[in-house]
């Protein structure tokens, strides 16, 4: 049994869906066998995605009327694919650039290999270029991460304060901007240095 999965990104009514469906139909889709977003192609709430991807049985193909209806990004997109070809349900896309795709065929699963290959080439990259650029950054004395909320000049201050008993911790956390528990990271209860905060105010990113 085929099933059709059908979306446009408004739900204002401004988009209509009537293309996708008589697609869809021409192709031999039952009307009550198709199901539909009305969401962002960003979107990962897909309630009509979902209820198709339930209701698929091994042997049925799922139909789209473009490759860019079904995924959010090719990641997303070769991952709902996998997942049905574990299931053994097809995947067909009826025009568009992905038109050659249909897992039910030799050729059609050929085309879609290259389109897996793509993006796990993608991935590659991102993480070559991450990794480039944290290196480029460690060169220049910088390291990755958030950069710590508490400053070489808070660090002193509560080092000043924590050694006065009439000090609230409460009270200067809130000055601060931190947690108690971040500022304990940095500062004892007496005023005395931590790891952290020796770190901080030797120049070191913690």
């Amino acid at each position: 049994m085929n099933l059709g999965y059908m979306r446009v990104s408004k739900s204002d009514g401004s988009q209509s869906l009537d293309l996708q469906r008589d697609a869809l139909i021409a192709n031999g889709i039952s009307p009550e066998h198709i199901y539909e977003d009305r969401v962002s192609g960003k979107s990962e709430q897909r309630p009509g995605l979902d209820q198709c991807l339930k209701a698929a049985r091994p042997g049925d193909t799922l139909v789209v009327w473009k490759l860019d209806r079904l995924g959010r990004d090719l990641k997303h997109l070769v991952n709902t694919v996998h997942g049905l070809a574990a299931r053994e349900v097809g995947f067909k896309v009826l025009t568009g650039q992905g038109a050659a795709i249909d897992t039910t065929t030799p050729a059609g699963k050929l085309v879609f290999g290259i389109f897996a290959a793509l993006a796990e080439f993608e991935r590659e990259l991102i993480r070559e270029r991450t990794r480039a650029g944290l290196a480029a950054a460690r060169a220049r004395g910088r390291t990755g991460g958030r950069k710590p909320k508490m400053t070489a000049a808070k660090v002193r201050l509560a080092q000043a304060a924590m050694g006065k008993p009439e000090t609230k911790v409460a009270d200067l956390c809130k000055e601060l901007g931190v947690a108690r528990q971040t500022l304990y990271r940095y500062v004892g209860p007496k005023g005395d240095l931590r790891a952290d905060g020796l770190r901080v105010l030797r120049g070191k990113v913690v």
